[in-house]
């Protein structure tokens, strides 16, 4: 249970450095005394056991301490992007029925828009008096996490994480980079995501490691705080990477103490992988989704260097397979979905039966991506089953922006896909039939409030009719060729 986590390394090495964040720096023992005074806090509120408590924020360690704080509970905790509009974070407290948000200082008035009746907004950056810790009463198999991911209804779905689910998550991710108590993990993708949460983080929180928290990315921040706090490990997306490949820094950087990168969220390009392979950096990649807790193929460091580019094999404590539409498993060699299973998946959706069945099948989570698995075990990505858009590492679902570019003046009909970008990986691009009073700039500029900022089109490509098979449906592969030429 991760319940105990804290508490344990607080009782053997209480000096030892947990989180280090701007000039703060918490040892487990001073770690472990934030969370039960937080406990308290929550406890005074009347939250407990099953109760939803939702955080807005930037990276900051107030995630971190009332997510265990959470666990100690029963309680779960809601991870909100805060790249997303007022409405869409409504949505997501309406849904999950949160009875708190907590909010750093920079979120607190998107916080007070956002939060519906009945729910709480509180100021997570509070110094809380020091109490005494409740009684635990959350176990294994209570829910603690409840990640909301993008649908292909166009309307999130939360995919929601039991104890024994981020445990079992962080076990594998300890067994792939080899983390222990030495290290120093410098974390600067977002924790709202399971990805900058799960992979190495809270990893390195059991591996009773240190955690360097960076608000957001930022090249030149990451450059000095490497600089600065030579840390062992790090997690980055390929948007990330190129952008650190990119910046006049990136030569003269000295990332001597960095044994290995993670890398996930989406197909990393080799040139991107050669690049830190020269300056004698492995890329490990990590490969799941919200619904796998991540970790659930990946790659260790020699994995890393004798294939770049594989996703690697199934984590340790889970089982990959690849299979045909009938759901039989092919043999080495043949493309086919990815499935997964494991005690790091979630337990479904929440409040979604019908979802629910129709992704885990059978104790198997349906992942909707086409590999292949080689002779050796290894797991290589081919393209993928669904049409999400992935744009430096966030996911975008085009059924959800498509509901916005109807109601856009001017446009008859429209549909969105990516177009890639050497950038971004991907962008989302709107392709419309073009009506009376049309004008591209004022579609690009009806997104503004509604949805954020990264999933709003790139470009507006107009043309007379959308390509459609007999049947009426939109044939992507036609959208997404316009989407280029346009």
């Amino acid at each position: 249970m991760i319940r105990r986590w804290i508490q344990g390394h607080a009782a053997h090495t209480p000096d030892a450095p947990a989180l280090g964040f701007e000039a703060q720096r918490l040892s487990y023992a001073a770690l472990d005394r934030r969370i039960a005074a937080a406990a308290a806090m929550l406890t005074a509120q009347g939250i407990g056991h099953g109760d939803r408590i939702a955080f807005l924020g930037l990276n900051h360690p107030a995630q971190l301490i009332l997510l265990f704080a959470c666990a100690r509970l029963g309680a779960i905790q809601v991870p909100l992007n805060w790249r997303l509009a007022a409405p869409e974070l409504r949505f997501i407290l309406e849904d999950s029925g949160a009875v708190a948000l907590a909010a750093t200082q920079e979120m607190r008035e998107a916080a007070r828009f956002a939060a519906p009746a009945g729910c709480t907004v509180l100021e997570a950056e509070a110094t809380w008096p020091a109490a005494p810790m409740p009684p635990p009463t959350g176990e294994a198999d209570d829910p603690v996490l409840l990640v909301y991911t993008s649908g292909t209804t166009g309307r999130p779905k939360g995919a929601v994480l039991d104890q024994q689910a981020v445990l079992f998550n962080a076990l594998n991710a300890i067994h792939a980079f080899g983390l222990t108590a030495a290290d120093r993990v410098l974390t600067l993708l977002p924790l709202f995501h399971v990805g900058g949460l799960n992979i190495q983080t809270m990893p390195a929180l059991l591996a009773g490691a240190e955690v360097v928290l960076l608000p957001r990315f930022d090249a030149a921040t990451f450059f000095a705080a490497i600089a600065e706090h030579r840390p062992t490990l790090t997690l980055l997306v390929p948007a990330v990477m190129q952008a650190l490949v990119a910046h006049p820094g990136w030569q003269a950087a000295d990332l001597s103490s960095l044994r290995a990168i993670g890398a996930g969220s989406s197909e990393v390009p080799l040139p991107l992988i050669e690049a830190f392979h020269a300056r004698g950096i492995p890329v490990q990649q990590v490969y799941g989704a919200t619904e796998t807790g991540p970790v659930a193929i990946c790659q260790t460091r020699g994995e890393a260097l004798a294939a770049p580019g594989s996703l690697g094999q199934p984590a340790l404590h889970g089982e990959a397979r690849v299979v045909d539409p009938a759901g039989r498993e092919l043999p080495p060699g043949e493309a086919g979905e990815i499935q997964l299973r494991g005690p790091h998946l979630a337990r479904g959706y929440w409040g979604a039966p019908d979802p629910t069945a129709a992704a885990f099948r059978d104790g198997w989570f349906a992942s909707g991506d086409v590999g292949r698995r080689d002779a050796d075990g290894r797991f290589w990505f081919t393209d993928r089953l669904k049409h999400v858009i992935i744009s430096g590492g966030e996911n975008i679902y085009p059924a959800e922006v498509e509901r916005v570019l109807r109601t856009a003046p001017g446009v008859l009909e429209g549909a969105v896909c990516g177009r890639p970008d050497p950038r971004w990986g991907e962008v989302p691009v709107a392709v419309v039939v073009p009506g009376e009073g049309f004008d591209a700039a004022a579609v690009l500029r009806h997104f503004e409030g509604q949805l954020a900022r990264f999933k709003h089109p790139r470009d507006v490509v107009a043309v007379e009719a959308l390509p459609r098979t007999a049947l009426g449906k939109v044939q992507v592969e036609a959208l997404r060729a316009i989407a280029r030429g346009g």
